[in-house]
């Protein structure tokens, strides 16, 4: 039985390969203002996102 992989990325997992194979930080696909960035920057990171004022950083 082969495994089915989800036919849409997930931005977290896209950050975190991002980053374990040595693209910058500003790679991010995501406009600025998007949940999507903000998922995508705590993959790229390792570290979950604790309010919304890590936003105004990115």
């Amino acid at each position: 039985m082969a495994q089915t992989r989800h036919s849409h990325a997930d931005p977290i997992e896209e950050g975190a390969q991002a980053r374990i194979h040595g693209r910058p930080k500003d790679a991010c696909p995501y406009p600025s203002d998007s949940e999507e960035r903000a998922s995508w920057m705590e993959g790229y990171d390792g570290t979950p996102r604790d309010d919304a004022s890590d936003l105004a950083q990115c």
